[in-house]
């Protein structure tokens, strides 16, 4: 008669550990992943691998200005977009002389105005006959600063809708046809963690909705035209110090843009959603607070940008 092992564990108690190492396994290797992105990853060869040149909306300012930049640095002429004459020929001076010999266009165009279409329709046929291989859609609208949904503007809701939403769709929907054609390319769409990354985003709803489409699209269009050798990407930086963020000075938690950008180019033809810049990942630690502490944490942080912007606005009122 055989006597069982003292020793011996209930089945439960072995598939439970089994479970416990394959989780920990898996958190092991997501982690190393991770890391080697964030660190260790080499940039794409962008010019060899999608195209000779790259287009850039909003790229007067922040983040667009920055990536342009360093597009540039890669090798690729450039084609700026943006709605000042003026802030383009700055840029497009700024490019070409700390990259000598670099190809700069630009276009006048403002995304929030009426008559988009017929405009992003001339945009289209400046680029039909360049070697596209980087569209890069960073133009994007945001709150002055936080407020409830019934105290927002009728315009500033129309202009996010428009820049984020109508913008996005209508200028890829221009260039990717070449793409398609030349059988490679690279799209990049400036999302935002507030729809990716935080569960939640109370006192910049629409903001958070319209990112909220930029992901869902870019995923889709992921999936869509990744066979045909086009990679499409969603960015989803946190705050970034910027005049959009309305923050002046850079920190660990919020990039000067330059600093983004560095990042940002690593990060191009690879995952199809991705937070360059890796401190930003912290935030993803907010998700793992129960829903209704995280949601009331946002909240707290939220009312109180609401409270220092009101009494920006008050004291400019006072002052004229």
């Amino acid at each position: 008669m055989a006597v069982p092992c003292a020793d011996a564990q209930p089945a439960w108690a072995l598939a439970l550990a089994a479970l416990g190492l394959l989780v920990s396994a898996r958190a092991a290797a997501r982690l190393a992943l991770w890391l080697y992105a964030a660190f260790l990853r080499p940039a794409k060869p962008l010019r060899r691998r999608y195209g000779e040149w790259a287009v850039v909306t909003g790229a007067t300012d922040g983040i667009g200005r920055a990536l342009a930049s360093h597009l540039a640095a890669a090798g690729l002429g450039l084609v700026l977009v943006g709605r000042s004459a003026e802030k383009l020929a700055a840029v497009s001076a700024e490019v070409t002389e700390r990259h000598p010999g670099a190809r700069v266009r630009t276009f006048l165009l403002d995304l929030a105005a009426d008559g988009l279409s017929t405009r992003v329709s001339a945009l289209g046929e400046l680029v039909r006959g360049l070697d596209v291989g980087v569209l890069v859609n960073n133009a994007g609208a945001c709150y002055p600063y936080a407020r409830y949904f019934h105290e927002l503007e009728e315009a500033l809701a129309r202009d996010m809708v428009r820049l984020n939403v109508e913008a996005v769709t209508q200028v890829t929907h221009a260039v990717l046809p070449g793409m398609v054609e030349r059988g490679r390319g690279a799209i990049v769409n400036v999302g935002s963690g507030s729809a990716s990354v935080l569960p939640s985003c109370p006192l910049h709803t629409v903001y958070a909705a319209t990112k909220a489409y930029v992901d869902t699209f870019s995923r889709s269009l992921y999936v869509e035209y990744k066979s045909k050798g086009i990679d499409v990407q969603c960015q989803t930086p946190m705050y970034v110090a910027t005049k959009m963020a309305s923050i002046r000075n850079p920190s660990f938690l919020a990039p000067s843009p330059e600093a983004y950008a560095r990042a940002a180019i690593r990060y191009i033809g690879y995952e199809p959603r991705c937070s360059p810049y890796w401190p930003h990942a912290l935030w993803s630690l907010v998700s793992l607070l129960p829903g209704p502490v995280a949601d009331r944490v946002i909240l707290s942080m939220a009312l109180d940008g609401r409270a220092k912007g009101k009494a920006k606005d008050a004291r400019k009122k006072k002052g004229q």
